[in-house]
């Protein structure tokens, strides 16, 4: 049929009485002709067969439907794509009459909002800038009257782009120093308003907290670093902040970037603040988090202790060997020296001392013992040493014993004057012996004094044997100066080790 009206139009546009037009004409209705004649003969069957026809095949003419069975298609198509244009009108209808600029329930009553929070991440906890982190999902829900609505919807969540519309609570972190808003992909907001009016707000936020350290009992301390929300503007009467069964969901299978701390548990308090815009109420939620001994213990109270402890070697080394003695007493004060420094280089300046500075302290304070008991040891008996012959005279005509007796005097010495060569075999014996420029009287009852001794030094110190048959030593305590050594061995240790158990027990138990 195509083929003759094409035919047609052709010998319409050709010129009336153009024989040679209608020479074409007829050309073309013979051409026509013959090609129709297969696909007649086709349809018919009495043609070749179907593997004879190239291209494709003729399909038989669809059956067309009825009214009755097109009507149930036409209608559930309709249904189908009848929810968007619902939810439309609903939305339209919602937000045609809003005000979001004020709140549920104005004048009336004061707008409920109950808060819930997710923990993403916890931490770091900076202790210089006394500060720590946080990436919450943050949850309020309230109610409003003005966004009900009738219908087969349940909700409709809307995204953060349209969190505009609405009116939401002007929530802040009271005791944040930075707040970032997540934005990618899109705002991390979100907004479900069910049919009943109940509106459902969560945003993703990280927070940067200040969180006061009390360091008193560092590092066996622990702390609560608090995270309090209020409203900006409205006050107790306007709205109202409430946990609904508290409970803080926290993913613990998230990388906490705590470090040095263990998280111990979570609190809540509800109060109400009173400033000079009103009484607002105040939701504060505290995470407590105690500090890891390990690494501390590690780096200063293990350093600590064992200089102390070599700062006891120089009572083993004789106290002749001063350059030795003197060396590791120095080395040791400049140690303790170092680790008091280094504990405070990553720490607050605060103006108390804290339990570490406490213990680190008392170990300079061992080491510098040490060296001063040295330099006690030495002064003593480096004035308590006789001199080698100087109070002999020698006289070589006669062999004349002169004794020179000395007015007795408590603080008098008694010298003999010796001629003979016969003492000078004594004198290199008593190297250890009494302090005076010559040998002492052999009277008992007279003590002798050294001219670089303090009185107090004579009164509470003596040397081998004099010690034993002073008189004035009767019924007093008195150190053996050559024991100093054997003393230092016991005390010190003993001192020690009963500071460390009383120290350990005292922060433990605080």
């Amino acid at each position: 049929m195509l083929w003759v009206a094409d035919l047609f139009t052709l010998s319409q546009e050709a010129p009336a009485g153009s024989a040679q037009s209608g020479g074409q004409r007829f050309t073309c209705l013979f051409l026509c002709s013959s090609i129709e004649g297969p696909q007649v003969e086709s349809e018919e069957g009495s043609s070749a067969s179907d593997d004879e026809v190239y291209g494709p095949k003729p399909q038989p003419p669809e059956k067309e439907l009825s009214s009755e069975e097109i009507k149930p298609t036409a209608v559930g198509t309709h249904e189908k794509r009848g929810k968007m244009p619902t939810a439309t009108e609903i939305l339209d209808g919602i937000f045609h009459n809003y005000d979001y600029k004020l709140r549920p329930g104005i004048g009336e009553r004061p707008t409920v909002v109950t808060v819930e929070l997710s923990v993403n991440t916890l931490g770091p906890l900076s202790i210089m800038d006394m500060e720590y982190t946080i990436d919450i999902t943050f949850c309020q829900t309230w109610y409003d009257e003005r966004l009900r609505f009738n219908g087969s919807f349940e909700s409709f969540v809307l995204s953060g782009n349209l969190v505009s519309l609405l009116w939401v609570p002007d929530t802040f972190f009271r005791n944040s120093k930075r707040t970032h808003e997540h934005s990618i992909t899109m705002p991390n907001q979100m907004v479900r308003i069910h049919k009943d009016g109940k509106v459902l707000y969560t945003i993703r936020m990280t927070i940067e907290a200040g969180c006061s350290l009390h360091m008193l009992k560092f590092p066996m301390d622990s702390h609560s670093c608090p995270l309090s929300f209020s409203s900006f503007s409205y006050p107790e009467n306007d709205l109202i902040y409430e946990w609904e069964n508290f409970t803080l969901k926290i993913n613990e299978s998230n990388s906490w970037k705590l470090f040095q701390f263990d998280f111990t548990g979570v609190s809540n308090t509800t109060e109400t603040v009173t400033t000079l815009a009103g009484d607002f109420v105040v939701m504060t939620l505290y995470f407590n988090v105690s500090r890891r001994f390990g690494f501390v213990a590690f780096h200063n109270y293990v350093p600590s202790s064992v200089t102390t402890m070599v700062s006891w070697i120089s009572f083993w080394i004789k106290k002749e060997s001063a350059p030795a003695r003197t060396s590791l007493g120095i080395t040791s004060v400049l140690t303790m020296t170092t680790l008091g420094t280094f504990s405070r280089k990553n720490f607050p300046r605060v103006s108390y001392i804290t339990a570490l500075d406490f213990y680190i302290a008392i170990c300079f304070v061992f080491c510098f013992c040490a060296l001063m008991e040295f330099a006690v040891l030495n002064f003593l008996t480096y004035n308590r040493t006789a001199p080698r012959g100087s109070p002999i005279l020698r006289h070589p005509r006669a062999p004349i014993r002169v004794r020179i007796p000395v007015i007795e005097h408590p603080e008098a010495f008694v010298c003999d004057i010796e001629d003979s060569e016969e003492e000078e075999a004594g004198e290199s014996e008593e190297d250890e012996g009494p302090s005076c420029p010559a040998r002492q009287a052999a009277r008992p009852s007279r003590p002798r004094r050294s001219a670089g001794c303090s009185r107090w030094c004579d009164k509470y110190c003596c040397m081998v044997p004099t010690c034993d048959a002073s008189s004035w030593q009767q019924g007093r305590l008195f150190i053996h100066v050559y024991r100093l050594d054997n003393y230092s061995r016991v005390i010190f240790p003993v001192t020690f080790f009963f500071f460390n158990v009383i120290y350990w027990l005292v922060c433990l138990n605080l």
